[in-house]
Order: C-alpha cells, then sequence, then structure tokens
C-alpha cells in the first residue's frame, strides 16, 4: 500500500516552524490581556443554519467555501468557515450579556474552508480574532483597530497600512444597492459570472471581486460614502478622528465592503508590505444587527480576525528562529551513570529548569555534538566515574567555562543557576520567576 499523505489544503505544522506559532501566540495573548480581552474557546463545527442566517446565503463562504455534512443525527452540520458567529452563537447561550457592561472576547484556532490551495491560504487554516459586545460608542470601532495595529507592530511588521470604509445600516445599503444594480447593468455583458449571478442576489459583492475586468469596471461604481444617512456618517466621521487621535494613520477605500453580510458600519482592513507584495494581514468591522438575527437581544458588537498562515510567512521573512527553551542538555554513558543522570533530569525539571536527556546511548563525543547543536544554556555530563562520586560535571555552553558539582548541591545551587540561565539568554521555567 502507498503512502498515506495530508489531505490537498492540508498541512503539517512541525516543530521548528511550532516555535513561531508559540511565539506569536504567546505576544497575542499579552497584548489581548492587556487590552483585557478574555479568551473564548467555540466548537470547530456548528449546525449549518448558524453560518447561512449569520454569515448570508449570498455569500462566496456559505455558497461555495463551507465544509458541510450529514452526521449520523440526520443533522446538517458545518465546519466552522469563520468563528465570529459561533462566537455570537455562545454568546446568547449562556447570557454572557447578563454580565453586564461591555464584553471582550478573543479566540484562536482552525478554521475551514474549501478553497484552492495557495501560499498562506489553506482550506484549514488558523484565525485569531478580537471581538467586542455591547458598545456603540465609536471609541469601540478605533480601540479594536489599535489593539490590532499594536499586535501587528509588536510582532515586528513595520510597513502597515489601514484602509476603513462604512458599510452604513442596512437601510442605507438597500439605498445603495438599487444604484449598483443600476450602475452594474449596463456591464452585465463583461462582468465575470460571479459577479454577474451577485448582480441580483448580492450586489455589493461585486466590489469585492477579484476578476481584474469587474475590478476595472467597479472603480467607477457609485460610492456607499454617498448614501450614508447623517448618523450613519456622524459615526464614521468620529471613527476617523478617534484614530487620528491615536496618531493611526488611515486610507478611506469606499470599496471596501469585506466578504461578509453581517457587517455594519465600520469597514477596515490592515495591509503589510513587509515581503514587497502586499498582504492583509487582517480584516474586520462593526456587526450591530447580528447578535439579533442570530436570535439574541439588540447587541451592538465590532471585531476583527488575522489570518495566521499569511501571518506566519511574514514572520518567518523578518524574523530568525525564535530562542530555544532549552535551560540543560544532559549527557551521560555507563551502566551506572545512565539511571542516575534520569533522576537527576527529573530533579531539575521540579526546579524549575528546561533539561533534554541524551537517551541515545552513543558515545560521549557525538552527545557533546548533540548538546552543542541543541541550543541549550549549559550542558551536564554524567559518567560512570561521577556516578561513583555522586558528582555531575557542567559546561556553560556559550562561555566554555567548566566546573565539577556534587549532586547533593545542586539544589542549594539553583537559585544561581536560575540567575546564570537568565544572563545567557535561556527561559527558566522556575516557579518562583513566573510568580
Amino acid at each position: 500500500m502507498g503512502m498515506i499523505q495530508a489531505l490537498r489544503g492540508t498541512r503539517d505544522i512541525l516543530p521548528e516552524e511550532v516555535a513561531y506559532w508559540q511565539w506569536m501566540e504567546a505576544i497575542a495573548r499579552d497584548r489581548l490581556n492587556r487590552a483585557a480581552f478574555r479568551e473564548i474557546r467555540t466548537p470547530i463545527f456548528e449546525q449549518t443554519d448558524l453560518f447561512e442566517r449569520g454569515i448570508g446565503e449570498a455569500t462566496d463562504v456559505v455558497g461555495k467555501e463551507m465544509y458541510t455534512f450529514v452526521d449520523r443525527g440526520d443533522r446538517s452540520i458545518t465546519l466552522r468557515p469563520e468563528n465570529t458567529a459561533g462566537v455570537v452563537r455562545a454568546y446568547i447561550e449562556h447570557s454572557l450579556f447578563a454580565q453586564g457592561g461591555v464584553q471582550r472576547l478573543w479566540y484562536c484556532g482552525p478554521m475551514f474552508r474549501y478553497e484552492r490551495p495557495q501560499a498562506g491560504r489553506q482550506r484549514q487554516f488558523h484565525q485569531l480574532g478580537a471581538e467586542v459586545f455591547g458598545s456603540r460608542d465609536p471609541r469601540a470601532d478605533a480601540e479594536v483597530i489599535a489593539v490590532a495595529i499594536d499586535l501587528l507592530q509588536t510582532l515586528g511588521l513595520k510597513t502597515l497600512r489601514l484602509s476603513v470604509n462604512s458599510v452604513g445600516t442596512l437601510s442605507d445599503r438597500q439605498h445603495y444597492r438599487s444604484a449598483l444594480v443600476d450602475y452594474f447593468t449596463q456591464y452585465q455583458d463583461e462582468l465575470d459570472a460571479d459577479s454577474r449571478d451577485r448582480l441580483a442576489r448580492n450586489p455589493l459583492r461585486i466590489l469585492d471581486s477579484k476578476d481584474e475586468r469587474t475590478q476595472t469596471i467597479s472603480q467607477a461604481a457609485p460610492s456607499i460614502l454617498d448614501y450614508l444617512a447623517d448618523d450613519s456618517k456622524h459615526h464614521f466621521e468620529q471613527v476617523q478622528q478617534y484614530l487620528n487621535d491615536l496618531g493611526i494613520v488611515h486610507t478611506i477605500d469606499p470599496r471596501l465592503v469585506r466578504g461578509l453580510d453581517y457587517y455594519t458600519h465600520t469597514a477596515f482592513e490592515v495591509i503589510s508590505d513587509d515581503l514587497g507584495a502586499q498582504s492583509t494581514v487582517c480584516g474586520g468591522g462593526r456587526y450591530d444587527g447580528l447578535v439579533a438575527q442570530l436570535g439574541g437581544q439588540d447587541t451592538a458588537a465590532v471585531g476583527w480576525a488575522m489570518g495566521l498562515e499569511r501571518l506566519m510567512i511574514l514572520l518567518q521573512g523578518l524574523h530568525s528562529t525564535p530562542a530555544t527553551d532549552l535551560d540543560f542538555y544532559l549527557v551521560s554513558k555507563g551502566d551506572r551513570a545512565e539511571p542516575q543522570a534520569l533522576k537527576l533530569a527529573h530533579q531539575l525539571r521540579q526546579l524549575g529548569f528546561s533539561v533534554e536527556l541524551d537517551l541515545s546511548g552513543s558515545a560521549f563525543g557525538k552527545q557533546l555534538k548533540r548538546a552543542d547543536r541543541s541550543g541549550a544554556i549549559a550542558c551536564l555530563v554524567l559518567g560512570d566515574a561521577e556516578a561513583d562520586q555522586q558528582q555531575v560535571n557542567l559546561k556553560w555552553l556559550k562561555t566554555g567555562t567548566q566546573e565539577s558539582i556534587a549532586q547533593s548541591d545542586i539544589p542549594t545551587l539553583a537559585d544561581s543557576w536560575r540567575q546564570e540561565v537568565g544572563r545567557q539568554g535561556g527561559r527558566v521555567k522556575a516557579e518562583d520567576e513566573a510568580r
């Protein structure tokens, strides 16, 4: 039988690359915690109706890209193509609104869309997202944008561009929809097939087309900004003013509509030019009607999501592999030394150090070469002679300093070792340092 491989559009994230993911996730958690966001974890599959009602049946996501199947209970189930709808469902189901005030939630996990795989776009992909429920204040729009920009800049992205637009209210869009239909009908025969279909069902989606001819036609299409009611205009003006107050440079893009139907008022995208070709790394906006649409109370909401595969390509182009977490590499050889080395590794881990025990049984020379390649801060060497004397040899790999240590002294030496590991760039996991 042939070798079984990962399905097309999925990929394994191997240990070296996982270091980037863990580094990115740690920074994201820190920045979101600073902004008082709390993590929520929702199931990766939901009732299909959640996405059809929430995202919109006329969208490409629902119409073409969802992984939908009938389960053994004869229910239509869909692997989540995005997570805002799932977070809203959880917000309603668990009455998070009853806690009062504004709820700030964030998530990170896999999503699923049946798309043509390409660099940074997989059929199983990962998103980091943040949602704010319970505030119609334009400051909430500016705050979530500021948190996203802060996170991306902390990760090292420098050439970021923010595009913003207002898609108004449902009433605003109904007036705008008529103007779009009148405009695009003139060019109906020149539009791509998808856009011709959208003309009858959801003409705003035409502005999101990737077809070059359709994009050219869209350049002269009516602007939604000319169809906003006074309240919508005022909201958008305030968002822009708050962004200015925060020193966040932005441009207005009247054709920015995002790909999902639940957006209202503010829509935005953050684009990076850090690797030359532009890449959208974050997108979001306000969705004041979605909670009520899915059966909850009338609740204002705003948020964003980042595609992590695309972000990871950028980070790997900007940063070397994140530093190892390994403090000690433990080398041993001999019938009496090897059992002691196992106990010694366990003792050091309990003292808060990260330790790799070489289990190869190779000659000392080969083990020491692996120690040098491991990225550890120090190497501990234990042979039968040291085992008989209850000692161990310690070598600081960066400085080359060596000393012989009595194994019984290790607990009392732990504090000074922590300080030395810290000075040499290690990440000791000692509980007292974590506190």
